[in-house]
């Protein structure tokens, strides 16, 4: 029954990256898809090829998460993961039904926070609050107003330059842009993947609990899926991002991207911290786009896009709690 249940976790964690690919690859084109500095399929292509290269450029973010709770060994532990990983699924296809940039980070952190206090596990809030919450909070920000100054620098270095000029240059900038903030997708994204799967395989007593060294097939599986999730695309929540918000130009594109990889690279590898790629790019989107006018930025949309962001933790953290009760039953545990 343990490999059993060990394949199930697995494999359902695979689709969660794949879920996670699709769900989030506009975040790293929507911006050049909806400038025209790159065809959908050709965007599509260097973000999955990009999403892969930064999947193996490092580990310190899939730790941070599979330190977020502390599940038994044996069976129990296995069934709380796999709990975790449904309900953050299925946030991710009802935000995606609906067109709406919400996290898959805070999805898996919230449905393993909610299966965790389901079943009685011993939840780490410290490490939550530290790694999770906090930079929820300061990285939008930052986005936000990074964005804004680097837009506001670039108007003014070339005010004086011929405008379609300066918008062609900008356009192939941001085939650079976009690639750097695809491979600081995968740096994020795809080792929260690998910090859960690592988390099932030691409670399944595979691995010692000492390991620091993720295996390497875990961390070429979690690549592979979402670089094949992000090529299948995620045509409804590029639409939001590229379009909803504001009428980006390339100019605002690439200050939008290149400040939303440079966030992810330095909470990656400075402070190991799983932020939402996500909440990146929408704020710092908001920023450059709000260099026009602040009026230019859909204040609408993006008051729908916070709620997503708030309702993430509880509805995820409620849907694994419901599925882990389910799954009790199923596995007829005590």
């Amino acid at each position: 029954m343990d490999l059993a249940i060990v394949v199930t976790v697995v494999v359902v964690a695979l689709a969660f990256d794949y879920t996670n690919g699709f769900h989030d690859a506009a975040n790293a084109i929507a911006t050049s898809v909806s400038t025209r500095a790159l065809t959908p399929r050709l965007a599509l292509t260097l973000a999955a090829v990009m999403n892969f290269v930064g999947a193996l450029l490092g580990q310190e973010v899939a730790h941070t998460v599979s330190d977020t709770i502390a599940v038994p060994n044996g069976n129990h532990g296995l069934v709380i993961v796999l709990a975790a990983l449904l309900g953050a699924i299925t946030w991710n296809l009802i935000t995606w039904y609906f067109g709406l940039p919400s996290s898959s980070s805070h999805a898996l952190i919230g449905g393993l926070g909610g299966a965790a206090l389901a079943a009685g596990a011993t939840v780490h809030w410290k490490t939550i609050l530290d790694k999770v919450v906090i930079p929820m909070v300061i990285s939008p920000v930052v986005g936000f107003i990074a964005a804004f100054l680097v837009m506001l620098l670039i108007m003014w270095i070339f005010r004086r330059r011929n405008p379609h000029k300066v918008q062609r240059g900008f356009r192939l900038m941001q085939t650079v842009s976009a690639a750097a903030l695809a491979l600081g997708h995968g740096l994020q994204d795809a080792q929260k993947t690998m910090g859960v799967i690592f988390l099932s395989v030691i409670a399944a007593g595979y691995y010692p609990r000492s390991q620091e060294n993720l295996p390497l097939w875990i961390v070429i599986a979690a690549a592979s899926a979402i670089s094949l999730g992000t090529y299948a695309g995620g045509w409804r929540i590029m639409r939001t991002l590229g379009r909803k918000i504001i009428a980006l130009d390339p100019p605002r594109g690439f200050s939008a991207e290149s400040v939303g990889a440079a966030v992810l690279y330095t909470t990656a590898f400075v402070y190991h911290a799983p932020i939402s790629t996500t909440h990146t790019i929408t704020s710092a989107i908001m920023g450059a786009g709000a260099t026009r006018r602040f009026s230019a930025v859909r204040w609408g949309v993006a008051r729908s896009i916070v709620t997503a962001w708030v309702l993430t933790f509880p509805a995820a953290g409620t849907v694994a709690a419901a599925v882990y009760f389910v799954l009790k039953v199923v596995f007829r545990l005590p």
